[in-house]
Order: C-alpha cells, then structure tokens, then sequence
C-alpha cells in the first residue's frame, strides 16, 4: 500500500501543483513529468566542476572520459533512489531523516546540509563573477557583490511557478549546450581519438588524482535532498500503477538530463584536450587562464566569448537551484517556513562573506583555491545524504513493492563505500599536507577532533535505522494533533479600526469592515497624514494636505453616521505603522481593517510592506481586504 502525503509538504507552496492528467494525449502526460531532474543536471555543470574538467583535459587529453562516464553513471544511481523516496512516500530526504535520527542529530545535519549548500552556492557566486568579468572587465570584487541581485530573480520566478522555473533553467541549459557545441565544432576533435577516452586506464599517479576530483565531485549531497522534493511537484494517482508509472517517466527524466550534464562536462574535457594538450599547453588548469588562452589557439574571439556566457548560464543555473534546496533542508528538518527571498539572500550572503573577504584582503591570486575549498567542503557532506537515503530506499516496512531490490542495495553501498574512500583519501591528503606545513599546534589538535566526530557521526547515521529496523517515531505534525473535541469561540467585536489611504478603495474597506459589525459596534476611522510638513511637526502641521484630509475624514464620518454607525474620525502623523499601531491600542480595538494592494517583489522595497509591519505591532485580528 502506498504510503499517503503528509500535511507538511515538501515544497509546499508548489506541492503537487504540476497535474499529470489521466486524459489528454499520451505524450502531454509523459512530459508533465519531465522537469525535475533538469533543475537537478544543473548541479553536475556548475563552475566548481569546470577546474577538474579543465586540468583532466589539459593535462592527460581524452584519456579521462570513461571517468566522466563513471561518474555518470554513479549519478544516475543515487538520484534515481532520491526520486524513488519522494515518488512513493511522499518525504524529501530530510523528513525522512527527521523521523529517524534525534533532535540533536537532526540538527547537526541540517548544519551541515546548510554549510554544504553555502559552499555550492560559494562556487556558483564566483564561476559567475569570473564569467562577468571575463565577459565585461568588472573586477571580481564587483562581479561578486553584484550576484546578490539574483535574489529578484529567484523571487520572480517563485512566483511565476514550477513549469515556468525549469522553463527557465532549461533555456539556461541550452545555452551552456550550444555554446559548447559551437566551442567543439570549432576545435574539431578527432572522433576516432575522442573514443579512446572510453576504455579506462590511468596513466600515472597525477591522473588518479584528478579521477578522484571528477568522481568525488560528481553527486551534490544537496542534489539528493532537492530531487526527492521536486518530483512531489508532479500530482498524479497514488496507487501501485500510477507509481509505477512516475517511477518510470522521472527514470527517463534522469537519464535524458543526466545524459545531457555528462556531454557538457565531456566537452569541457574534450575542449580542454584539442586546445590546449594537443597545443602542449599542459598546465592548463584554471578557468581564466583557459578563456585567455582560447582565442590565440583558436584564432577566434567567438570561443572566450562563448566560454564565458556558458560560465555565467552555468552559476546562474546552479544558484537557483540552490535555494530550492535550502528551502527544502530548513522545512524538513525543522519545520521551519520562511519567505523564500529571505532565504535566498540568506544563502548568498553566507557564500559572498567569505569570497569578499579573501578577494579584498589577497585579491584574485586565491580565487582557485576557494573553489576547491567548496568541492572539499561539498565532499565531506556527501555520506549524510548518501548513507540515509540507501536505508530508507531499502525498507519494505515504508517502501512496500518499491523498495530497491537485493542487487540495487548492494550496488549502491559499493558505490557509497566507493564515494566516501575517494572523499576521505581527498580531505586526508589536504590535512596530511597542511599537517607537513608547520600549522600550529592548536590548529592541529581542532582538526583532530574535528575529523573525529565527523567519523563518529558517519558511523552514527549507518548504525541507528539498521538499530531501529527502519521504525519511524511517531514525531508531532507541523499542525499539531487533531483536538478529539472542537469547540467554537465566535467573537462579537466592539470596536474595529479602519485603517484608509483616503483612495477610491477607501468604500471597499469600509464595506468589508460593516460586515464584520453587530448591532453595537463602534467604528474608529484612521487615516496618517504623511506630508513633508506633518512628518516634521506631527499634529503641530498646519498644510494643506493636512487640512484637506480632515476635510476628507469629516465627509467619511458624516457619510457613516447617517446611516446609523457609532463611529469617530482619527488622524495620526509622521510614521504610518508606529501611527496605526498606536491608535489601535490607544482606543482598544478588538479588530483591524486595512487594504492591500498587492504588491510584490521589488514594489514592497518601494513602496514599503505596511500590513507585514503592522501585523507584529498588535495582537488582535488584522482583516485584509484586496484593493
């Protein structure tokens, strides 16, 4: 039996809100599907992957596709199981983690879930300032703050829905996607040599390592939590055939989108290998010294210029979908709903901090390291997503049918056991050389006991679903508990204030507060006077604004009391909340009435977010009435 959809939705503002419709034609059902993964492939293209594609290619030529391939592969596997959790319980990986591990565990790995999302994002930030300033000359220091706009962006598109979203980052997709087949077609690899990159080999120690680096960057712990979130945006039956059918079309998904992130990266490598191995220039390793060295090898200014509009798509891409992971780790592991905006320039403040710093205190010089920071940092995430979400795929207790077979589990902790030894040996040998440096003695007794708790924690997440035989604890809803008796309390209110703008919406308003009236309450109308005069002296203010909007409130309570309401005409001044709040307390209203003209995005900087900042001023009912 399938397990229902709990009330704390995975991404709930856009749960379920793609309906795969049992009628209509065939094909419009199947790529109603289509979409998640997309979001997902963006994340094996991001900048931090460029530099190891760069170096495989220059350093070793074709010779490292089959890695690409393998990683490929790997990706394939694990976010195919990340699917399979959210299509058939209806969880994102970190509900399902809520309900397993202990508060406290809970909570350090949704630290690290954040710390590892901050990283990604820190990649993306600084792929995409390398791109604008390979493109237009701004200073990296410049390009870096200017990426905080993104924000509106990402709003934007919150608001214009989940279809429109991967419209977006499809067309970002293939901009990468054309830029780099114009790039290939501009090299002209051999096809014959290509091929050899397939059959694997390593040529020496140096090309293992940057095996490692391709593999052990190659699956986003946060790529896992946001897969298994998105494709709860898809509604469809849940019985045993219409999972079936998910189970099969988002396999498609993944594999055309997964398919299609390998043949970006294998161009990076195969662009790397023509331009530059075959040039000699071996010791290509870092993205702005590649966009330099393209147009003298080429002969061409349309390839650096291309390179780095795929750079910008490619950062562009991966910080969107970012902050859809974010969302999905702060809800699921503490239930915790904030505006997506806020999050958003959360994330990217915490990722453009450590960029500012370093550019402005040693400049452009460390700018390489700070992307390989992030790829370690990414790393030591990987085994939190990777080690829970094998046990929860695995049980029949919560899967039913659609637990993963025998062979599949096997096949998966080989390559968990695989991912992790590559990350571990990666992060070691960075320790060993820092070690080796001469650091000091207190830097090296933290990282000691840093590494060991990591490994206690790592052992933890293995140890405790095998403990409890996947039981999941009955932990309080987001909702709470339905009461066994319900009760009603229906207020009579006594007094409502009226909050109007003296507009042709001002009517509405007071229609919409009549309505909530008995036959004895008393209205208080309030309207803040906000010239440059009344803002100065207060009540003192004697211009004409003022004099006309005591005209204005005269005719309104006039106009009322004729009609036979108890009602009284109150101006405020200087600031307009602190102003509303105060009356309203002052004369001891039971309820609020205010109009909303809806303003969104950037119109709530401009024109202020009134009712936002009201609503935490008083603690009685606020009526919002749109205008």
């Amino acid at each position: 039996m399938i397990n229902k959809i709990h009330e704390d939705a995975s991404l709930s503002n856009v749960h379920a809100s793609v309906n795969i419709s049992e009628k209509g034609r065939s094909w419009k059902r199947v790529f109603a599907f289509f979409g998640p993964a997309y979001l997902v492939s963006v994340g094996y293209m991001d900048p931090g992957n460029w530099a190891t594609d760069l170096a495989g290619g220059s350093q070793f030529g074709y010779t490292l596709i089959w890695v690409l391939l393998l990683s490929n592969v790997i990706a394939l596997l694990l976010q195919g199981l990340s699917a399979r959790l959210g299509i058939v319980r209806g969880r994102d990986l970190a509900q399902a983690n809520r309900e397993v591990y202990p508060r406290s565990v809970n909570l350090v790995l949704y630290l690290l879930a954040e710390v590892a999302i901050a990283a990604c994002d820190l990649a993306e930030v600084l792929g995409m300032a390398i791109g604008i300033n390979l493109l237009t000359g701004l200073p990296l220091l410049g390009g870096v703050a200017l990426t905080v706009l993104d924000t509106f962006l990402f709003l934007l598109l919150q608001r214009l829905g989940m279809r429109k979203l991967e419209a977006f980052i499809l067309a970002l997709i293939a901009v990468i996607g054309v830029s780099f087949l114009v790039e290939i077609l501009m090299v002209r690899p051999r096809v014959g040599e290509v091929l050899t990159g397939f059959i694997p080999r390593l040529p020496n120690h140096e090309a293992l390592y940057i095996a490692v680096g391709i593999v052990g960057a190659t699956v986003m712990p946060h790529n896992l939590y946001l897969h298994s979130a998105l494709v709860q945006t898809r509604k469809f039956a849940r019985d045993i055939p219409g999972v079936k059918q998910a189970l099969k079309w988002n396999m498609w998904d993944s594999t055309i989108a997964l398919n299609l992130a390998f043949l970006v990266n294998a161009a990076i490598l195969v662009l790397a290998a023509t331009a530059f191995f075959k040039t000699g220039r071996t010791d290509v390793g870092e993205i702005q010294q590649a966009y330099k060295l393209l147009a003298p090898l080429l002969g061409t200014k349309l390839a650096p210029l291309l390179f780095a509009i795929a750079l910008i798509a490619s950062g562009q891409s991966s910080t969107v979908t970012g902050t859809l992971a974010g969302q999905i780790v702060m809800e699921g592991y503490l239930r915790l709903r904030i505006n997506p905006w806020l999050r958003r320039l959360l994330t990217r403040l915490v990722a453009i901090v450590p960029a500012l710093v370093v550019l402005w205190i040693y400049g452009d010089q460390e700018i390489n390291q700070l992307i390989v920071l992030s790829q370690v940092i990414l790393s030591l995430q990987l085994g939190f997503a990777v080690i829970p979400l094998i046990h929860f795929v695995s049980d029949r207790a919560s899967m039913g049918p659609f637990a993963i077979r025998r062979r599949t589990q096997l096949f998966a902790w080989v390559v968990a056991a695989v991912l992790l030894y590559l990350n571990l040996a990666m992060v070691f040998g960075l320790v060993t050389d820092y070690f080796h440096s001469g650091a000091p003695f207190g830097w090296k007794a933290l990282i000691v006991v840093g590494i060991a708790g990591y490994l206690f924690l790592l052992a933890y997440t293995v140890y405790l679903p095998l403990r409890l035989r996947y039981r999941m604890q009955n932990l309080p809803r987001i909702h709470g508990d339905i009461q066994p008796e319900l009760t009603l309390d229906i207020p009579h209110y006594q007094t409502i204030s009226i909050a109007l703008e003296f507009s042709g919406s001002d009517m509405r308003i007071i229609s919409h507060a009549l309505g909530q009236a008995g036959p004895h309450t008393e209205f208080i109308l309030i309207h803040i006077v906000e010239s440059a005069s009344a803002r100065m002296l207060g009540a003192h203010t004697f211009d004409e604004e003022s004099k006309e909007d005591e005209r204005r409130m005269a005719v309104y309570v006039d106009f009322l009391r004729t009609r036979g309401y108890r009602v009284q005409g109150l101006l405020g001044y200087r600031n307009r909340v602190n102003e509303i709040v105060r009356l309203v307390k002052e004369y001891k209203a039971d309820m609020l009435v205010m109009g909303a003209h809806r303003h969104a995005g950037l119109q709530d900087f401009i024109h202020g977010a009134t009712i936002d900042a009201v609503r935490h001023g008083i603690a009685i009912p606020l009526l919002v009435v749109n205008v």
